[in-house]
């Protein structure tokens, strides 16, 4: 039985991270024809959307956020796949322009090949993120499973007027990005024993970082929707925003995306690709168009935008005549560059259109 000092987490998955994550394809098969529960006038976002969480109205003004988010080890080291599991869980309470208010704890366990310290390291690194985002880990339940899961069960609060959604852009919009991309290259890279060593850590540094910014996000009518992206990829995530808000996102240059090190495209050549990226582009890459005339090339393009992240950004759709106080809080969080990747404009054939 392998103890804390010699455990390598990923030996264990099948999966990494929301790179896990069922796909957008299947996943929508097996929503279509189940969970058609009564209406309820109190539940202001349930299975009607596609959001990030739940919300309900609770009478005086507030409403509650729900929201569970649990995976197999995305890095090797349990205290901090805990505290990657548990800022992609609270990542969805921001994302709907909330405030997290506590957390409860899921985890799967193979107890005969894993020693319970393991798991307990995974237990504190979610603890520890906790406190960073102000709120208590209040319990949990554990299962015996063959693979090692963990993550929370969140709730948040907001002001009814502050809940964000991810289907109500509008065109003109710009769209801004809070993270760049690469997380999933990268994971699987050192999965592969390639990464170099200029690069170890940077992507689980990256999935620690909380949203915060997403509270006061959800305090600027401007704003007009947001959602976080994570397994699907930033073109999945979009297109969900483009779909649900009945427009067509464009991102006019590949050099205006974040990216996480400017060597992606060394790992790309390398097959440093996820399982996860080839099943999200199966599911919606017929509702992307690709302009030709872009450097970058085809396979570039979709090994970086349809990569999975875990504990990504969060995807913001602004009132262009408001983008000036939106930069400006970028900048007291200490956000990339402005985070400007696109906007949003009349629906046409296309989800997402790739350059102009």
């Amino acid at each position: 039985m392998q103890t804390e000092t010699n455990v390598k987490l990923t030996q264990y998955s099948h999966g990494a991270g929301c790179g896990c994550k069922i796909s957008p394809k299947i996943l929508e098969q097996i929503l279509s024809g189940s969970l058609a529960m009564p209406d309820n006038k109190n539940l202001l976002v349930g299975n009607h959307s596609k959001d990030d969480a739940a919300v309900y109205d609770l009478g005086n003004g507030t409403a509650l956020i729900s929201t569970t988010d649990f995976f197999m080890p995305v890095v090797d080291d349990p205290y901090e796949f805990g505290r990657i599991a548990a800022a992609n869980a609270i990542s969805d309470v921001y994302a709907m322009g909330g405030k997290p208010l506590l957390a409860i704890a899921i985890l799967g366990w193979p107890v005969n090949k894993l020693d319970p310290s393991v798991a307990q390291r995974v237990i504190e690194g979610g603890k520890s993120i906790c406190v960073e985002a102000g709120i208590p880990l209040a319990g949990g339940h554990s299962i015996d499973s063959p693979e090692p899961i963990f993550g929370l069960a969140v709730n948040g609060l907001v002001f009814v007027g502050n809940v964000k959604q991810n289907n109500t852009a509008k065109a003109g919009d710009l769209l801004y990005l809070t993270k760049p991309l690469g997380v999933g290259i990268l994971t699987t890279a050192e999965k592969k024993g390639i990464l170099k060593a200029a690069h170890q850590g940077i992507a689980a540094k990256q999935m620690m970082q909380l949203n915060k910014i997403g509270t006061e996000l959800g305090e600027l009518p401007f704003v007009n929707a947001m959602t976080d992206v994570t397994g699907f990829g930033l073109l999945g995530h979009l297109a969900e925003i483009a779909d649900g808000s009945n427009l067509t996102a464009v991102l006019p240059n590949m050099s205006s995306i974040p990216l996480i090190t400017d060597d992606l495209q060394y790992y790309i050549e390398q097959k440093s690709i996820p399982g996860g990226t080839l099943r999200n582009w199966d599911s919606y890459g017929h509702s992307i168009a690709i302009a030709s005339n872009l450097t970058a090339t085809e396979e570039s393009i979709k090994a970086i935008l349809a990569d999975p992240q875990t504990s990504g950004g969060l995807l913001i759709s602004v009132d262009p005549a408001e983008k000036s106080e939106v930069e400006l809080l970028f900048g007291e969080y200490g956000i990339h560059s402005n985070g400007l990747i696109g906007y949003m404009k009349p629906r046409d054939q296309y989800s997402v259109v790739v350059g102009e």
